[in-house]
C-alpha cells in the first residue's frame, strides 16, 4: 500500500502504537526464546553473517564525555560528524533524538552493517525483495523498546513527509513500513514485538533480521562470540564492537580491483572474529580486544608471553617503539596470514626474496633460525649537534636476544662479506669502548653500526647516529618515560608485544619528513597525543590487545552562547 507525503513518516499517524500494541502476541513468543545474557542485547536479532556490528551506550554522560575531547578542530569535527548521522537517521525523517527516542529507547542501540548475500553465501536475493547493491553493505539499527507505553504515545504522533512516499507492507506478520523517494537514503521501518524498533536502509536486511528475530541464528549465537565478549566487557563500556572477520575478508576481496586468491580466502576463514569494549578514560579512549578462531580450525597459537626486559634498553625519548617476545614465532605467525591479509602492511615473501637477490643470504635459514628471543625496534631521535650536522633527523635501533651467538655471527660475517662486495666500507670501531662494525654506503646515502649488547643481545642502527644511546644501556629506559606511562596499558603482564608511538612527535616535520596528511585526516592526527598497545597470546586459539588512546586536551576555552543565542545543535543535545 502507498501513501504520499502528507502522511507520516516511519510509522504512520497511529502506526506505531498499534504496531507497538498488536506485537504482544510476538513479544510472547520472544519470551520463550533465550536470549544469550552478557551480550548487547541487539545481537540476539542482528543476522550471523553481519559484517561489523557496534553497541553504543545511549547514556548522555558518555556522549558529553566524548565530545570532550581533543582540539577545537577535531571537537569541531566529531560534532559535524555526530550531527550529520543524526540528520540521516532523525532529523531529516522529522524526529528529534531527545524529545523522540531517548524518552523510550533502552541502555544500548546496536548499528550492524549486514553484506549482501550474494557475498557471504553465494545466495541469489529473494525474487519479491527490492534491488539493492551487492558492494554497498546494509545499514541496520537496533533500537531497544524499554518503555513500550512512551515509545507507542512518541511514535504515534503523526511526522510529515517534505519529499517521497512512504509504503506498507508485511513480512511474516510484522508489519513494515518503508520509505521511498527520499533525496538522501531511503529506509524500512518495523516494530519487532514490544522489544525493538528496527531502521535499515534496505528491505533484504530488514527480511533477514526478522528471520533471524524468528529464531534464526543471530551474532550472538557465533561460536566464541560470548566467550569472547565476556572477557572485555567492562560495565563503563561506550560501545562494544564485533567484526566477523570470515565476512569482512569476503566484502574486501569483493569490493578489492585484485580480489584475495581462493586459497588465501580459505586461510581467512579459520579466523572467527574480534570483539571489543571501548572505555572513555579521563585521557583518551581505552579498547579491550580479543581475537580467536573458529573451534574447527587447523591453525593454533602458540602461548608464549615472554616480553619483559627489552624496553629497558630503550631510551625516553623514542618516538616509536614495538617490542615482543620472540621475532622468529611472530615472523612465522604473520607470513601464514599476510597473503590473505588485504591490510597487511608489508609482503614477507617480497621481503625475503628482496634479500635473497641483494645477498644470497635466506632471510629465515640464515637470520630467522637465531632470532628466537625478546626483540625490539625503535625510533630514536638523533642527539642535535652543531658541529656535525646530521643529513638524519632519527635512526632506527633494531635489537634482538638469541641463544645461539655462533649461529649469529656466522651469519653476520657472511652478510659482511656480501655487503662489501656491493662496495659498501665495512670496518671495525670502537663505541663507548665497545667493538662495534661499521657499514658505509658507497653513496653517502646511509651508514649502519652494529654490535652487542651484554653476551646475547644484537643491535643494530640505520641512519642518525644514535647507537651512543643504547650502548651502554640507558639508565632510565622507555618504561620511565611519563607519556609511555600514561599510554601503554600494563594489564597484560607478562606480555607477547608492546607498541608505543608519540603522535605528536612523529608527525612534527621537524622531526621526520613524513608527507602532508589531507587535512580531513590530519584533524584527527592532530588530536592524538600518542597509542600504547599491549598483547597477549591468552590461549591456543585467542589473543588479548589492550589499546589506549590518548588524547590531547583542548587548551581554548568552551565558548559557551549568551542567551539571545540560539546552540548550534549539537550543543542542544547530549546524545546522538
Amino acid at each position: 500500500m502507498m501513501y504520499k507525503n502528507k502522511s507520516s513518516l516511519w510509522l504512520t499517524l497511529g502506526a506505531a502504537a498499534l504496531l507497538i500494541a498488536g506485537g504482544v502476541a510476538t513479544y510472547y513468543f520472544v519470551l520463550s526464546r533465550k536470549a544469550l545474557e552478557n551480550v548487547p542485547i541487539g545481537a540476539n536479532i542482528v543476522p550471523t553473517d553481519a559484517m561489523m556490528a557496534v553497541s553504543f551506550s545511549t547514556e548522555p554522560k558518555q556522549w558529553e564525555k566524548l565530545r570532550e575531547y581533543g582540539t577545537a578542530e577535531s571537537k569541531a569535527a566529531l560534532n559535524k560528524t555526530i550531527q550529520d548521522w543524526r540528520d540521516r537517521l532523525f532529523t531529516d525523517s522529522g524526529f528529534d533524538y531527545q524529545a523522540d527516542i531517548q524518552p523510550w529507547v533502552g541502555d544500548e542501540v546496536m548499528v550492524a552493517w549486514l553484506p549482501h548475500q550474494t557475498i557471504t553465501s553465494g545466495t541469489l536475493p529473494k525474487p519479491d525483495s527490492p534491488p539493492s547493491s551487492p558492494t554497498e553493505p546494509a545499514m541496520v539499527m537496533v533500537f531497544p523498546i524499554a518503555n513500550p507505553q512512551k515509545a507507542q504515545e512518541v511514535l504515534a504522533q503523526p511526522k510529515l513527509l517534505t519529499e517521497g512516499d512512504i509504503s506498507e507492507r508485511s513480512y511474516r506478520g510484522i508489519e513494515i513500513i518503508e520509505t521511498q523517494g527520499l533525496p538522501t537514503q531511503n529506509y524500512s521501518i518495523a516494530v519487532l514485538g514490544e522489544k525493538f524498533l528496527l531502521v535499515t536502509t534496505d528491505a533484504n536486511a530488514t527480511d533477514r533480521t526478522i528471520d533471524t528475530f524468528r529464531g534464526e541464528a543471530s551474532i550472538a549465537k557465533t561460536p566464541g562470540y560470548a566467550n569472547a565478549l565476556e572477557k572485555v566487557q567492562t560495565s563503563r563500556a561506550f560501545a562494544e564492537v564485533y567484526l566477523n572477520i570470515p565476512v569482512a575478508a569476503s566484502v574486501a576481496s569483493f569490493t578489492s580491483a585484485q580480489p584475495i586468491p581462493p586459497e588465501n580466502l580459505e586461510k581467512l576463514q579459520q579466523h572467527q572474529g574480534f570483539v571489543s569494549s571501548v572505555v572513555l578514560e579521563s585521557g583518551g579512549i581505552n579498547f579491550k580486544g580479543l581475537s580467536w578462531y573458529k573451534p574447527s580450525s587447523q591453525k593454533t597459537l602458540t602461548v608464549e608471553n615472554q616480553s619483559q626486559e627489552m624496553l629497558e634498553r630503550i631510551p625516553t625519548n623514542a618516538m616509536m617503539v614495538m617490542a615482543g617476545g620472540n621475532l622468529q614465532q611472530l615472523w612465522q605467525d604473520y607470513s601464514k596470514d599476510a597473503a590473505s591479509n588485504p591490510i597487511a602492511p608489508f609482503n614477507p615473501e617480497a621481503l625475503s626474496s628482496s634479500l635473497k637477490q641483494a645477498t644470497q643470504m635466506d632471510l629465515e635459514k640464515d637470520f630467522l633460525s637465531w632470532m628466537d628471543g625478546e626483540f625490539s625496534l625503535a625510533l630514536i631521535p638523533a642527539v642535535p649537534n652543531k658541529q656535525t650536522p646530521q643529513k638524519f633527523s632519527a635512526g632506527l635501533a633494531l635489537m634482538v636476544e638469541t641463544r645461539d651467538r655462533q649461529a649469529a655471527e656466522t651469519a653476520l660475517e657472511k652478510l659482511d662479506a656480501a655487503m662489501k662486495s656491493k662496495d659498501f666500507q665495512i670496518q671495525p670501531a670502537q663505541l663507548q669502548g665497545q667493538p662495534v662494525v661499521k657499514w658505509t654506503s658507497p653513496y653517502g646515502g646511509f651508514s649502519v653500526i652494529r654490535g652487542w649488547l651484554d653476551e646475547d643481545v644484537l643491535f643494530a642502527t640505520l641512519g642518525a647516529p644514535i647507537a651512543n644511546q643504547i650502548l651502554p644501556e640507558p639508565e632510565n629506559g622507555i618504561p620511565s618515560d611519563s607519556l609511555f606511562r600514561e599510554t601503554v596499558p600494563t594489564e597484560l603482564s607478562p606480555n607477547n608485544g608492546s607498541f608505543f608511538i608519540d603522535i605528536e612527535q612523529v608527525f612534527d616535520r621537524r622531526n621526520l619528513s613524513l608527507p602532508q596528511l589531507p587535512p580531513a585526516q590530519a584533524v584527527w592526527v592532530n588530536a592524538i597525543q600518542a597509542i600504547g598497545v599491549n598483547a597477549a597470546v591468552v590461549s591456543d586459539r585467542s589473543t588479548r590487545y589492550d589499546i589506549f588512546v590518548n588524547i590531547k586536551e583542548n587548551t581554548l576555552p568552551s565558548v559557551t552562547p549568551s542567551p539571545e543565542e540560539t546552540p548550534p545543535p549539537e550543543s542542544q543535545e547530549s546524545s546522538p
